[in-house]
């Protein structure tokens, strides 16, 4: 009646020292108490490591970050701190791992001393669903033509990784999660901030942190068309399509679900953060499938119009220079051999004598494809505050000459925004930055010292950062609208949070803008204009 059952019960035994082994490790998380969550946007990006749950939509689960019950109680200062994640057992030749006896079956792998049963992968749900739980994390205010987040609390879960095992927590934050000093982290352990092992199943961490988002324009997203199937707006410049980075309530997702109660809708194209333009949403998974599959058959027409640098050719210009991504972490692409084919169609509008106005059609659509396009030209947009820099060189990389190496190129960029206290633009932030690109003592080629002194001058009239007396923080106004209850404002302070303690001055609106904006966007059946942009009119005067 049991055939082979013998075989099994080694495995019963062994789930039970597991059971054991789980009930040890929760025990232990619960002694080592929840830790600071300093899974800080900018922290995600610096590792790498983005919470399986945020790119399904919901990027914090129980974003309140209120602690549920049986949650483990904070450690006293004098604790000592837990040494490893995990134990990691070594596989024999003979135990590899057992393929799946069917289709449906799950994946299994044996090693010396327990069978780990893989299941299959979630199916993910429809459409970037947040709910009004994720909305009510805080709220906005308007404040010198900007829309500001007041900060919040939110919660980062993640499993542990493999890379992990073996180390202690508190070296997987100072290597993985650099955002913070060690000091902070030890601290936040103190506080009772991270949470180990709440769900029996795996090593599974929470962290809570104290965010701070960018301010972004205050320009509303308008809608230019509603129906059953889609929903397409006008995207402002600065404001991210999705919670990414630093962003999460300033982006166009959030801002549709808490003032237009849009929910559940699925992006069909992306826009940098800086571009602005016609954007559109599907309302279903069918509809999403429907419009994709159009997009891979190229049977969809987008067209764009920039300001650029210069005099562009009167004629019409093709530029099918290939492209190639320098770095995914910072953003930035440049044309290469190695690089991937491209092609974009351009055709000036008009020239006031400085600057032109021209309209782009690509016709594929590679990263950045239209700006570094441009750069190669040798009339990169205007205010490109990327591919118009002077960490190209001299020719700012008109005709992919660029005098330096990939790695000296994303030093010298990151070095002119750190001077600038800009990171941003390239959607990082100081806790993003390796060794690589940060430190280095002598800036290369024309990056050089004078130039840093110059933009460290102008960033500290601009943008400089100082420290606030904790008095001043406690009775700072912030501009109250609506939201004036009690556990939004008691939140907007924290004695942890290194970013309550500086006061950064706003960047005005006109330097949220860059001179791209997606003008019109048409498919089999459908046709979406946005109004041309005030910079793109033939009476704009440049400051």
């Amino acid at each position: 009646m049991w055939p082979g059952g013998c075989r099994w019960l080694p495995v019963l035994l062994q789930g039970y020292l597991n059971l054991g082994r789980l009930t040890s490790a929760r025990t232990w998380g619960s002694c080592w108490g929840p830790m600071a969550e300093t899974f800080s946007i900018g922290a995600e990006a610096a590792s790498g490591l983005r919470a399986p749950v945020q790119q399904n939509g919901d990027a914090g689960g129980d974003a309140r970050g209120e602690r549920t019950s049986g949650s483990p109680k904070p450690v006293d200062a004098g604790v000592e701190l837990p040494q490893e994640v995990g134990k990691q057992t070594p596989v024999s030749e003979e135990q590899a791992p057992v393929a799946p006896s069917g289709p449906g079956k799950r994946k299994k792998r044996r090693d010396a001393t327990r069978e780990r049963v893989v299941p299959p992968p979630k199916k993910r749900r429809a459409g970037v669903s947040f709910s009004d739980e994720h909305f009510a994390e805080t709220s906005y205010y308007f404040e010198g033509g900007l829309r500001k987040v007041r900060p919040y609390y939110f919660d980062f879960r993640t499993y542990c990784k493999g890379r992990w095992v073996g180390h202690s927590l508190l070296h997987v934050f100072s290597t993985e999660f650099r955002a913070q000093p060690l000091a902070y982290y030890e601290a936040a352990v103190r506080e009772g901030r991270l949470h180990l092992n709440e769900e029996p199943d795996n090593d599974f961490l929470r962290n809570r942190v104290h965010r701070h988002e960018p301010p972004v324009t205050a320009e509303p997203v308008r809608l230019l068309a509603e129906n059953e199937d889609v929903v397409v707006v006008d995207k402002p410049s600065s404001i991210p399509v999705h919670p990414c980075g630093r962003f999460r309530h300033n982006t166009v997702i959030f801002i549709l679900g808490k003032e237009h109660q849009l929910k559940e809708l699925h992006p069909l194209h992306r826009l940098d953060r800086l571009t602005s333009g016609v954007l559109m949403f599907a309302k279903t998974a069918a509809v999403s499938e429907r419009i994709h599959e159009q997009v891979r058959d190229r049977q969809l027409e987008k067209e764009y119009v920039c300001r650029v640098e210069g005099e562009f050719p009167t004629e019409e210009v093709t530029c099918k220079e290939p492209i190639l991504v320098v770095s995914y972490k910072v953003g930035v692409c440049r044309v290469d051999a190695r690089g991937k084919p491209c092609e974009t169609v351009f055709q000036r509008l008009s020239y006031n004598g400085h600057s032109s106005v021209v309209r782009c059609r690509p016709l594929t659509g590679r990263t950045h494809q239209i700006r570094v396009h441009l750069q190669f030209l040798g009339h990169p947009i205007l205010n490109d505050p990327i591919y118009n820099s002077v960490a190209w060189g001299p020719s700012r990389g008109r005709g992919g000459h660029i005098p330096k190496t990939d790695e000296e190129l994303l030093r010298d960029l990151v070095a002119e925004h750190q001077a600038k206290q800009s990171l941003d633009v390239l959607d990082l932030c100081e806790g993003d930055l390796s060794p690589g690109l940060i430190g280095s003592t002598a800036p290369s080629s024309e990056l050089g010292k004078d130039h840093l002194g110059e933009l460290a001058a102008s960033a500290q009239k601009m943008d400089g950062a100082v420290e606030a007396a904790p008095q001043v923080l406690d009775t700072m106004a912030l501009a109250p609208e609506k939201a004036t209850e009690t556990d939004v404002v008691n939140q907007e302070i924290d004695p942890l949070c290194e970013e309550c303690r500086l006061v950064r001055q706003d960047p005005l609106p006109q330097d949220l803008v860059m001179f791209l904006h997606a003008l019109r966007y048409k498919g089999p059946g459908f046709e979406y204009f946005s109004p041309m942009p005030a910079w793109a009119q033939d009476d704009w005067q440049e400051d």
